[in-house]
């Protein structure tokens, strides 16, 4: 039974994560936590005496999430369901685009600098220390790239494993698929291709370089879940594409539910 914290819970992978551990018992996730500048889509079937207790703080201004999430103080001025629960697994999907921040600093301050911030401050929580943290990153992602967005994701991913947390998964998937409710053209343009060739192939072109949200989702929770009871070989793990497919392209099974 592990408690756990959503960041990114908003957007179109954080969405999936979220919904995917909403769908288990209580038995294995005892809390959700979120943090976001607006209230995440909890779905009603979420609203059953075996779902995880979630716990959700809406709060605009991104300099008073780290006290949400070390404990170091308490809600006030968030719009907060109840107080929060120290995490053991940190998921986030936390992300934005160039145009929707105003700038590449703007989006590289909270990609990287809040990403950063908040890991920190989930590692030094006042009462219990988070012990696994799981990034959705990028496929291009590398600290050495002379191209911004690559670096900014690779950096980010360099200075997450520095924090060294008992364990660390990053998923690095390719194209993600799905309905954004920010205009990311050239993605976009992407995906269209990406679906005419897994249409023409029985989706195996598509596979090759696009993964549907939804199974980023589960295989974010999936690697998670395991990390936390000791099933994942070594401190930091590493999915790729394929990786991802193979742990979330099938629903979770009753087993996995704890039916």
């Amino acid at each position: 039974m592990a408690s756990t914290l959503v960041l990114g819970s908003t957007g179109m992978t954080g969405t999936h994560i979220l919904s995917t551990l909403l769908s288990l018992p209580s038995s294995r996730v005892s809390s959700i936590t979120t943090v976001s500048r607006r209230p995440p889509q909890i779905p009603s079937t979420a609203n059953t005496a075996t779902s995880p207790k979630v716990i959700t703080h809406v709060e605009k201004d991104t300099t008073k999430w780290e006290s949400l999430v070390d404990g170091s103080s308490g809600s006030e001025g968030a719009e907060s369901t109840s107080p929060s629960t120290p995490p053991q697994i940190l998921f986030s999907a936390l992300a934005t685009t160039r145009g929707a921040a105003g700038s590449f600093d703007k989006q590289y301050a909270l990609e990287h600098d809040l990403n950063i911030a908040l890991a920190k401050a989930a590692r030094s929580h006042a009462s219990s220390p988070t012990s696994t943290y799981v990034l959705i990153s990028a496929g291009s992602a590398s600290a050495d790239s002379r191209i911004g967005y690559t670096r900014m994701k690779g950096e980010i991913e360099r200075d997450i494993l520095a924090l060294d947390f008992p364990h660390t998964v990053i998923l690095r998937p390719g194209l993600i698929g799905g309905r954004r409710e920010e205009s990311r053209p050239a993605e976009a343009a992407g995906r269209w291709v990406a679906d005419g060739l897994g249409w023409i192939s029985g989706g195996r072109l598509k596979d090759f370089w696009t993964q549907d949200a939804d199974v980023i989702g589960r295989a974010a929770v999936r690697a998670g879940l395991r990390a936390q009871r000791g099933e994942l070989e070594g401190k930091a793990t590493m999915l790729y594409g394929r990786d991802i497919l193979e742990l979330g392209r099938h629903p979770l099974t009753e087993e996995e539910r704890g039916l």
